[in-house]
């Protein structure tokens, strides 16, 4: 089968994208509006961008030309935190994908505990094992959309949080403590499986 962007609909782009492009991780993000109220939802669309400097990004849809909480807060202080969801984790991370008023502290709603960041005003979820505090250096709104498109995110990692409980000899981490949750396609997650190697040429 052959689909065509101009001529699919949306929704079988979305499944086609989001059934192929497996596992992605999920990058819990944290903010702060301008009065103080927290927000934390997750995305799929997340990932490291490079390290030299570290930077990272996620991307936000824009259903019905609205932004979500999390676009709004970014665009208004550029601050984000993202924090990462594992198997202890991922049953409260999906409490916060919800849809609720920007008045909810999605902190409160999961049961989670805030804790100051060092560097930006957003709080980390102290629940989880990595936090990276960052901000906003671009934003860019994907063009020619239909029904508000997407807004991609890109963010300066000013500092990490590396729980010691993760980390082995030589900064490497632990895979079977951390136990990272990823993003499949509806509502299917997945878990790290079988590892293997590949020493390159």
């Amino acid at each position: 089968m052959r689909f065509d962007s101009l001529k699919t609909d949306g929704s079988v782009l979305y499944k086609l994208l989001t059934g192929t492009i497996i596992p992605r991780p999920i990058g819990w993000i944290s903010t702060i509006d301008e009065n103080g109220i927290n927000n934390l939802a997750p995305f799929s669309f997340f990932n490291a961008v490079g390290e030299d400097p570290p930077h990272l990004m996620f991307s936000t849809v824009r259903s019905g030309n609205k932004n979500k909480d999390t676009l709004n807060n970014v665009l208004q202080n550029k601050q984000f935190v993202v924090n990462l969801v594992t198997e202890e984790t991922v049953e409260q991370m999906n409490m916060t994908s919800q849809s609720v008023d920007s008045e909810v502290d999605e902190f409160e709603l999961a049961n989670l505990t805030p804790i100051d960041s060092i560097f930006i005003k957003p709080k980390r979820v102290k629940e989880s094992y990595v936090h990276f505090e960052c901000e906003m250096v671009h934003h860019y709104f994907l063009e020619d959309h239909k029904n508000g498109g997407a807004c991609i995110v890109i963010g300066k990692i000013l500092t990490m949080h590396i729980n010691d409980d993760i980390l082995m000899e030589g900064n490497r981490i632990n895979l079977d403590k951390y136990k990272p949750v990823a993003r499949l396609a509806g509502s299917n997650y997945s878990k790290i499986g079988e590892i293997f190697s590949i020493k390159r040429n």
